[in-house]
């Protein structure tokens, strides 16, 4: 970010994900301090505008179980699942990549973007691509939550519930400026704050599996790993 405010970069757009609210784990509390970093640096430029897009799960990225499964019920090995009602917001790359866009179009110094994203439990996931690919009575097991995963993610704590404008497909976050004179607020809180709800994998809208069969056929590796099954031409 300095590097770019030196140089006069119009526009900066550092990428965040659904780990960084309420981190629990080495990626999410490192997304967590650039977002702070980011909107602590864009307080006092006027030259460069530097926002961020935070988002849930890319399908079929890096670390994505997308992949893993498809390579499972291909090699005839056992599908292995962590948590039947772990929930997960689904994003394409080019939805991704849109958000990333909609911020360099509509953002403004501080804003957090993000996305209103479906989400799917992994355990429909794993059953439509197995219907998918053919494979109704592939095998399932059960392998219990690993170390630094959650139930659901979040993509907007009840805080930034409060202030987050609705702008039709995505969320905007405004910096928060707020000076640091907490005695204003010994006797005035807000009560909205406490009222607020999060937004987050488990309260967003859950997809059936006609829609999220849909949204993996969007997908280029999805269509090619069905063309090498025989299932599309």
């Amino acid at each position: 970010m300095n590097a770019a405010i030196n140089a006069n970069v119009q526009k900066v757009i550092v990428l965040s994900t659904d780990k960084a609210v309420y981190p629990i784990n080495a990626m999410g509390v490192s997304k967590a301090m650039m977002e702070r970093v980011a909107v602590a640096k864009s307080r006092n430029i006027t030259d460069t505008m530097i926002a961020c897009t935070r988002y849930g799960n890319v399908m079929a990225s890096r670390g994505s179980v997308i992949p893993l499964f498809m390579e499972q019920i291909k090699n005839n090995q056992t599908i292995t699942i962590t948590d039947p009602a772990m929930t997960r917001f689904m994003m394409s790359l080019d939805q991704a990549v849109e958000l990333v866009l909609f911020a360099f179009n509509n953002g403004e110094n501080g804003d957090i973007f993000v996305q209103k994203a479906p989400a799917s439990t992994v355990e429909l996931l794993a059953n439509t691509l197995k219907n998918m690919l053919d494979k109704p009575n592939h095998e399932v097991k059960i392998i219990g939550t690993r170390h630094g995963e959650k139930l659901y993610e979040t993509l907007l704590t009840k805080e930034e519930m409060v202030k987050a404008i609705d702008m039709g497909d995505y969320y905007r976050i405004p910096s928060d400026n707020r000076d640091l004179n907490y005695n204003k607020f010994m006797e005035d809180g807000e009560e909205v704050v406490t009222q607020a709800g999060e937004y987050h994998s488990h309260n967003t809208h859950r997809l059936n599996e006609k829609e999220l069969k849909d949204m993996l056929l969007s997908l280029y590796e999805i269509q090619d790993e069905l063309k090498e099954f025989g299932i599309i031409q």
